[in-house]
Parts: structure tokens; sequence; C-alpha cells
């Protein structure tokens, strides 16, 4: 029998142009209480690049592990992706109002005033840009952000939005990351305000790293971060 329940809604962005499928990993009574600090933090996990094919379904190994230690999490799938109506954009700029009407969603519906958001891979720019736009997220975390020349075409807009954010940031990469080089990583963190932490993950793909092998370590990284908030 799981430890854990999900619930699903639907979320209607503040500019009427998608009502997004959202998911609500919830856990057992007793697996919240003794996650410690998973009473009050929700953590939101943001998708893969829709155009290629990203969608919540991708987070639901990571989300179903957060919830069986105890804390709530959320997925959803940004306009376009899955079951959400709308119209993805290339750049990832519309897709920050779905982040935030997620996030205000979970304010209003789980009693939290805490949020940890979590981007994945072209979901990382998304969430980084939303950050700061959104009170209540006191943390973020990044799995394989998209830092390098090709994917910066698409998204180098979204990068001074997180590196200026002085909310404390968690980078995760693999080595063999073909987006971004650890070079190109480290140059670009050496910019960035407040607490930065990073996790190389040796001799790991891009593509290897949104895969369901590495849900449980990306779901251990996560919570070590998330306990330090």
């Amino acid at each position: 029998m799981s430890n854990y329940t999900v619930e699903s809604t639907t979320v209607e962005t503040s500019d009427g142009a998608a009502k997004l499928h959202a998911r609500f990993f919830k856990p057992k009574e007793a697996e919240a209480k003794a996650g410690g600090g998973g009473d009050d933090l929700v953590i939101v996990l943001v998708h893969p690049f829709t155009v290629l094919g990203g969608c919540q379904a991708l987070l639901k190994g990571m989300a179903i592990r957060l919830a069986e230690r105890g804390y709530k999490a959320v997925t959803f799938d940004m306009r376009g992706a899955g079951r959400s109506t709308g119209r993805a954009s290339l750049t990832g700029f519309a897709e920050i109002k779905d982040v935030i009407a997620v996030c205000k969603w979970v304010c209003e519906n789980l009693g939290t005033r805490r949020i940890l958001l979590v981007g994945s891979s072209a979901g990382s720019p998304i969430a980084g840009s939303s950050v700061d736009q959104i009170e209540e997220v006191v943390g973020y975390v990044s799995i394989g952000y998209p830092f390098g020349m090709l994917a910066s075409v698409l998204f180098g807009r979204h990068h001074k939005a997180i590196l200026q954010s002085t909310k404390p940031k968690l980078f995760i990469m693999g080595t063999q990351d073909g987006f971004t080089s650890v070079k190109q990583l480290q140059n670009k963190l050496k910019s960035a305000a407040g607490r930065v932490e990073t996790h190389l993950i040796e001799g790991a793909s891009h593509f290897q790293m949104e895969g369901p092998a590495y849900d449980a370590q990306m779901a251990n990284l996560i919570l070590t971060f998330a306990a330090s908030l």
C-alpha cells in the first residue's frame, strides 16, 4: 500500500490563455510528520521543454519519492503540454505565467507560505525567471540548466533573473551534459547572487538525468537542499 495519494486539479492562468492540468502528490499524515520540514514546504516541479515532448509525466518518479519522504509535491503540464490547453512558446516566457498560476494555487489550496521551485532542463530557466515573481518561493533547484551557447539562443534572456536573485539556489548537472559544459556552468555562476550550490554527477548526460534511473538521486539532492531552507 502506497504511503502517498495523488489528486488532480485544473489551474487557469492569469492571462486566460491556458487551463493547466496539475497533480498534487500528498504524503500520508504519518509520513508528513516523519518528514520533518515537509509539513509547511511544498515542492513545485517544472518539466522539460514542451516543444521537445516535455510534460509532467517525466517528473512523476521524483514527485512520488518526495511524497514518500513526507514532502508535498506538485507537478503540472505547462501550456500546450499533456492535458493542458493553450500553445507552448519557444522561449519559455509565456510559461512563467503557468508557474506563477500553479504556485498561487498551491498557496491558496495547500495552506503554505513556503515553496521550493525545481526546474528540469528547459524547465530550469522558466522556473528561474519565476523565482523573484513569487514571494512564497524560498529556494530554487535546477536539474540540467541549459546555459550553453546553442541553448542560450532560446533561453539566454532567462539567465539574468535567476543569477540576480538572492534566494538560495542549487544547480545539479551531469559532467557529460551535451548542452552545458562544467566550465560554462562555473563561469555563469561566478556572477550569481546569494547562496549558490552546485552538484555535479560524474558521467551523466543531459537526457540521462531526465530519466527514471536518476529519480531517486535527484529526490535525495532536492530533499537535502530543502532541509537547509
